[in-house]
């Protein structure tokens, strides 16, 4: 039985909406949102990393965990992987879930669904998908698209992602969601990895660990949960959000 831990990076730098993780959502910092909804999910205790005091005053006045690393990291990868470590250096949890701090309305339940493929022993990482409804996204390169072979129940094996549309010809498209659960030794060989050719090229992450060889199983989810990165896009979260009347 695997033993996993949630950590959700959290930085002031963003350039579309500057201060996003403190943004407020009816009353609580977009943060604690996020917290909040992986700690639902109930696979495991949950830990923000972050290099700003703010963020990380904001979750533990809510009741969570922060854990300060440096500020320089050039990837959220690298900043949960520092984390981890400062967290749990015997190396109690094996598996590394890590969410993306803008997702304040994330289903708890796709959490723990990125769990599902590591039951297979082969894969070392674990991402999820949804298909494509609107017919704008198909072409949209912001939309990032997972490309597979189907090998169970909502359940394919990665061979490639992209910006562009594809796969060609007849038939859905997958909308990646950039959510991972992480073998432990898994992150620990991906950050020491250089930046790959194909990664740079298509500013995808995750490229880096194809490229390498690395086996990543993708589950497919029903929705994709809203990314905040605008202020629309905060404006959306607030309405979702909005207690009920």
């Amino acid at each position: 039985m695997s033993d996993p831990i949630i950590v959700i990076p959290a930085r002031m730098a963003a350039l579309r909406l500057p201060g996003k993780p403190m943004a407020d959502i009816n009353g609580l910092p977009m943060i604690v949102h996020v917290w909040r909804r992986a700690g639902e999910a109930g696979i495991g205790p949950v830990i923000v990393a972050t290099d700003s005091d703010e963020i990380a005053r904001a979750v533990r006045q809510a009741g969570g965990e922060a854990v300060m690393t440096r500020a320089d990291h050039p990837s959220g990868s690298d900043r949960i992987h520092e984390a981890v470590e400062r967290f749990d250096p015997e190396g109690r949890h094996d598996v590394v879930v890590n969410v993306q701090g803008d997702l304040p309305t994330i289903d708890p339940r796709i959490i723990a669904d990125s769990l599902l493929p590591l039951a297979d022993p082969a894969v070392e990482i674990a991402t999820l998908a949804a298909i494509i409804r609107r017919e704008e996204e198909r072409t949209a390169s912001h939309v990032v698209k997972a490309i597979g072979t189907p090998i169970g129940t909502r359940r394919l094996r990665a061979l490639y992602f992209t910006r562009a549309t594809a796969p060609w010809g007849e038939g859905d498209l997958l909308h990646h969601i950039g959510l991972y659960a992480y073998r432990r030794a898994a992150l620990r060989r991906f950050v020491a990895l250089p930046p790959s050719p194909l990664e740079m090229r298509e500013k995808l992450e995750q490229l880096r660990a194809l490229e390498a060889g690395m086996r990543i199983d993708i589950v497919t989810v029903e929705t994709v949960p809203l990314g905040v990165d605008t202020p629309d896009d905060l404006a959306r979260a607030r309405t979702m959000l909005a207690p009920a009347s």
